[in-house]
This record gives C-alpha cells, sequence and structure tokens, in this order.
C-alpha cells in the first residue's frame, strides 16, 4: 500500500466514531451538569464547546475528502487522526467530569478517562505543524529537513507519554490519581510533558518557515494552494487577536465567546487546506486575500477611532451631560464618515504594499486616461496605447489598427 494511502472504509469508520463521539457528548452533557463544571467555568459545557466539535469534525471530514480525492497525501491520515483524537479527548474529559464529580451514580472509569483526557487532547498543535511541513503534497520539501518533521512528531508522543505515566494527581482533576502511573517515572514523565509542550509550538514556527520558503520558490498550481493557506494564517490570526482582546474586557460570560473564537481560528486551517487541494479552482484567491487585509484593517482602523472618540467626547461632554449618548451618538456618525475614504487609503496601501503590479497598472492606465483627454495627435495616442498596453498586461505582442476615412463601416 503507497504510505499514506487509507482504505476507504477506514477513513468513514473513523469520520463515523467523530459523529459517535460527539453524540455521546451530548448526551453526556444531557445527564446535567457537574459540581465540578459548575466551579470550572473553562470547561466546554457552554455552546463555545460545540463549535470545539464541530472544529475537530472539520479536521476529520477534509482529511476523508483528501483520501478520496488525492489518495496517498499524507495529511489525509493526519486530518483524520486530529479530528479523532480532538473529539476523544472532549468526550473523556465529559466522562470524566461526571464520573468523578457527578451528584448521581458514579460512573465507572472516570479517573482513566481523565488521563485519556489529557493524552488525546494534547497532540493538536504538533499536528498543525506536521501538516505545515507536508502541505500541499503530504510530503517534505526536501530529505534534508527530516530533522524539522521529527520536532513535532517527537512532542507528540513525548506529551502523550507523559500524561499517561504522570504519576499522582490528574491535571484538570486533581481529585483523582493516575492509575497508571509509574512511581519512578514521576520526574521523567514530568520532563516529557514539559519538553512536549515545547517542542510542538516550535514544530508549527517550523513549519510556518518552511511554508514560507516553500512559497517564494513555488509557481503555477503550489503557489496558488500556498496562498490558501497563508489565508488561513492570516483569519486564525485575526481571531487569535479577537480572543485576546476579550480579555480586556471586564464583562462575565464571555468564555463561550473566547472557545468559539480559538476553535474556528483552529478550523479554518484544514479548510483553507481542503479548498486548496480539492478545489482550489473555484476562487480567486488573490481577491480574497486582497479584500481580508484590507477590511480587517479598516475594521481595526474604524474600532480605534470609534473608541477613542468616545473616551474624549465623554471627557468633553462630561461638564454638560453624565449621558454617553451624545458620544456614541458623535462617534458612529464620524465612523460613517470615514468608511469609504479610509477604506480607499488602506486598499490603495495593501495594493501597493502586496499587489504592486496591479496597483502600478492602474498608475499607468489613471495616466493615459488624463493625457488623453489632450491628445489630438492620432499617430502618438496609438503608440501610448500600445505602451500601455504592453506596460499593464505584459501581451506578446501589440499593434493598434486604424480605419481609414475613405472605408466603409
Amino acid at each position: 500500500m503507497t504510505p499514506g494511502r487509507i482504505p476507504r472504509l477506514a477513513a468513514w469508520l473513523v469520520v463515523a466514531l467523530c459523529g459517535a463521539l460527539i453524540a455521546g457528548t451530548g448526551a453526556l452533557q444531557m445527564l446535567g451538569l457537574s459540581e465540578q463544571s459548575a466551579r470550572d467555568p473553562s470547561g466546554f459545557s457552554g455552546w463555545g464547546g460545540w463549535v470545539f466539535r464541530l472544529a475537530f469534525l472539520a479536521f476529520a471530514v477534509v482529511g476523508r475528502l483528501i483520501g478520496a480525492r488525492a489518495p496517498g497525501n499524507l495529511l489525509a491520515p493526519l486530518f483524520l487522526a486530529t479530528g479523532f483524537l480532538g473529539l476523544l479527548g472532549d468526550f473523556c474529559y465529559q466522562y470524566a467530569d461526571r464520573g468523578l464529580y457527578g451528584s448521581g451514580a458514579p460512573l465507572p472509569g472516570g479517573a482513566t478517562a481523565a488521563v485519556l483526557q489529557n493524552a488525546a487532547s494534547a497532540p493538536t498543535i504538533g499536528t498543525l505543524g506536521l501538516a505545515l511541513l507536508l502541505f500541499p503534497d503530504g510530503r517534505l520539501p526536501t530529505r534534508r529537513i527530516r530533522w524539522a518533521a521529527l520536532v513535532p512528531a517527537v512532542g507528540i508522543v513525548s506529551v502523550m507519554a507523559g500524561y499517561a505515566l504522570q504519576p499522582g494527581p490528574i491535571e484538570f482533576f486533581e481529585e483523582a490519581d493516575n492509575p497508571w502511573g509509574v512511581a519512578a517515572l514521576d520526574t521523567p514523565a514530568d520532563v516529557a510533558v514539559v519538553a512536549g509542550w515545547v517542542l510542538m509550538p516550535l514544530g508549527v514556527v517550523l513549519g510556518g518557515i518552511v511554508t514560507v520558503r516553500r512559497f517564494r520558490r513555488s509557481t503555477g498550481l503550489a503557489r496558488q494552494q500556498l496562498k490558501w493557506v497563508a489565508l488561513a494564517g492570516v483569519a486564525a490570526g485575526l481571531l487569535l487577536l479577537a480572543n485576546a482582546a476579550t480579555w480586556l474586557v471586564d464583562a462575565d460570560g464571555l468564555t463561550d465567546l473566547r472557545n468559539a473564537l480559538i476553535a474556528v481560528g483552529m478550523a479554518v486551517f484544514p479548510s483553507a487546506v481542503g479548498v486548496a487541494i480539492l478545489r482550489y479552482r473555484l476562487y480567486d484567491v488573490d481577491v480574497v486575500i486582497n479584500r481580508t487585509i484590507v477590511y480587517s484593517g479598516l475594521t481595526a482602523a474604524l474600532a480605534t477611532t470609534y473608541l477613542s472618540v468616545v473616551l474624549v467626547l465623554q471627557v468633553a461632554l462630561q461638564p454638560v451631560t453624565d449621558s454617553s449618548d451624545l458620544a456614541v451618538a458623535g462617534s458612529t456618525l464620524l465612523v460613517a464618515a470615514l468608511f469609504r475614504p479610509v477604506r480607499a487609503r488602506i486598499q490603495a496601501a495593501v495594493d501597493r504594499r502586496f499587489y504592486r503590479s496591479r496597483y502600478d497598472a492602474a498608475r499607468i492606465v489613471a495616466a493615459f486616461t488624463a493625457d488623453l483627454r489632450d491628445q489630438v495627435d492620432l499617430d502618438t495616442l496609438a503608440r501610448q496605447l500600445v505602451e500601455v498596453a504592453s506596460s499593464t498586461v505584459h501581451p506578446v505582442h501589440a499593434s493598434v489598427w486604424l480605419r481609414d476615412e475613405g472605408d466603409d463601416a
């Protein structure tokens, strides 16, 4: 069997198991919140946890599609494993939560489920690093960077083994002891966990570096595919920044929103990979990336302006009125007025920095249009038209045919 090729039945079985794990997690949640869940609001018992489950399901589904369309691509089993392990870890978390802290009859094997939760949930970051190294064809660019693939791979094995063999209280479930723990391996297991959490993010960094190098050397199809991953990276970065911004807001009930932002940021990667490998021809990725950068910058600029003006107006109007309605209304009107000019400036800056050829072409056409109003010599106009066409669209050959006045229409 070709490396990376997985039987169709096995792939469907993994996807079915992912669906069963989601259904099982929902059934466990129907039993009601345990005392631990009530004390620990960071658990995935709310709607944000369901966004995480959909994100892991996206990994499995994309893995199945890649396996069907691109047999032998190692991204297929890697995505299937990521989705399955993530959902298994979530199911084990819910099971351990109710098995160890449930108010009713305790579920058997709660401590074992707690250990499995830590071991199964941890590898996600490492698999993302491996996926970046293997994208888009499922192979490393060169054999010389095999060591780079070993970094996240060793991190995955290290963190899973460390969590499985750590003696004593289980992380996140301190009231229970690890039934698989080995007392003699206490220190080595702790070192393995720490090493795993260091190596896996390092693998993501190495994967990003390799992806950038691949992009610089790529042409044609591979370059278009790598642009989709770049788009996913921009989207994930913006979502993580939005998640970080929520910590600046002093409000309750944001746990689910934060979990959802992280989950969506994680899900955009397999989605972009799936589009890049399977259906990239249906979309103009350059337009999508351009609009993403422009409107992300526009949103950040207008949001900063809005908040700044609100604060300034509140201070200025405080002697006149205690209400903030005037400040909000004034800031809203200002932002509405700034939308078009700010968007135009950001679009020009993005085109100038990232789409220089398009920016230069637009300037050449604008200059030609301005000269066209004053040009009366037909031969000069024809020559300029050819020069503009050659400078903007770079044809193999360009010429202008002019009809004599005596010719019939």
